[in-house]
């Protein structure tokens, strides 16, 4: 088993994948019908672990079930649940179950979730679950020394959030996480364009962008209002203020952000550096299969 993905990547061909979430349900069929409208658009389908420090069905569970359904997942782990000993075996198990991609987090904290006397377990930071990944992929054993039979041989992803930056940006932390495993970038949302094209420029400047595939983060805004909740609660978002304009005086919000959503993808694609768009959106399956099928 290969990821379809990273093949399509190095092909240079711009992918598009998309977000769901594991539902509250023990039902298998409420996922397949989750993501039905996005099988044949999304060339690969993020599955979010634990997303907003809430439970939900087990992720690795979610991306096994897509996977049965011909959907290729990328399985995000986070650092908050898993000590290393269950890590190390989640990874081993995914790629038993037909999962090829992964995508390294840190993770929501527990105090804003619905269970904040939850205790974290952080027993590996970011980089050492890349470093835990990478290992296993390439050293074909556990970090213990004992040897893997039939080893996974991941995609490994990380994430990134494009931002003003200084004339001092050296893009260590970028580097820190390529040498620690990371393959592709998944970022945050960037709906600013001026931004994101400043960012990837100096990307390709540092040659960060010859070493590790940029997939950016966009999504379909719901309406002026969510716009200005997601700036004030979401970290690392800046939606400009005549885009939360545009969508208010429109006559209907949510189709004017899937406008605004293929525009700026329009935008992103003449980026050099730019290999893809991951559209993300809670329960926004559809609206996002709207936006991947304008380019298909």
């Amino acid at each position: 088993m290969k990821s379809k993905l990273r093949k399509l990547l190095i092909d240079n061909k711009f992918v598009f994948t998309a977000e769901t979430s594991p539902p509250d349900s023990g039902n298998k069929n409420e996922i397949i019908e989750q993501v039905k409208c996005l099988t044949g658009l999304a060339d690969a389908i993020n599955v979010t672990d634990g997303a907003g420090a809430k439970s939900h069905m087990s992720a690795l569970a979610t991306a096994a079930i897509l996977a049965q359904n011909g959907i290729e997942p990328i399985l995000q782990f986070t650092t908050r649940d898993r000590n290393r000993i269950a890590i190390q075996g989640d990874l081993l198990g995914g790629w038993a179950l037909d999962i090829p991609n992964i995508l390294c987090l840190y993770g929501d904290e527990v105090k804003g979730g619905d269970q904040p006397n939850t205790k974290e377990v952080r027993d590996l930071d970011t980089i050492g679950l890349l470093k835990t990944a990478q290992e296993i992929k390439t050293k074909k054993m556990y970090p213990s020394g004992r040897k893997i039979a039939n080893a996974p041989e991941f995609f490994i992803g990380g994430a990134d959030t494009p931002y003003k930056i200084n004339n001092d940006f050296d893009g260590s932390n970028l580097r820190k996480k390529i040498d620690a495993g990371v393959e592709f970038f998944q970022t945050q949302y960037a709906f600013d364009e001026e931004i994101l094209e400043k960012y990837m420029l100096k990307l390709k400047q540092l040659k960060i962008t010859d070493k590790a595939f940029f997939i950016i983060g966009l999504g379909v805004i719901k309406s002026a209002n969510s716009a200005r909740w997601m700036n004030k609660n979401l970290f690392g978002i800046n939606i400009p203020e005549k885009i939360i304009n545009r969508i208010e005086q429109s006559n209907d919000e949510s189709l004017e952000g899937i406008k605004v959503c293929i525009e700026l993808i329009n935008k992103y694609k003449l980026i050099k550096g730019v290999s893809g768009i991951h559209l993300m959106g809670y329960k926004q399956e559809k609206e996002i299969s709207s936006v991947i099928s304008h380019f298909k």
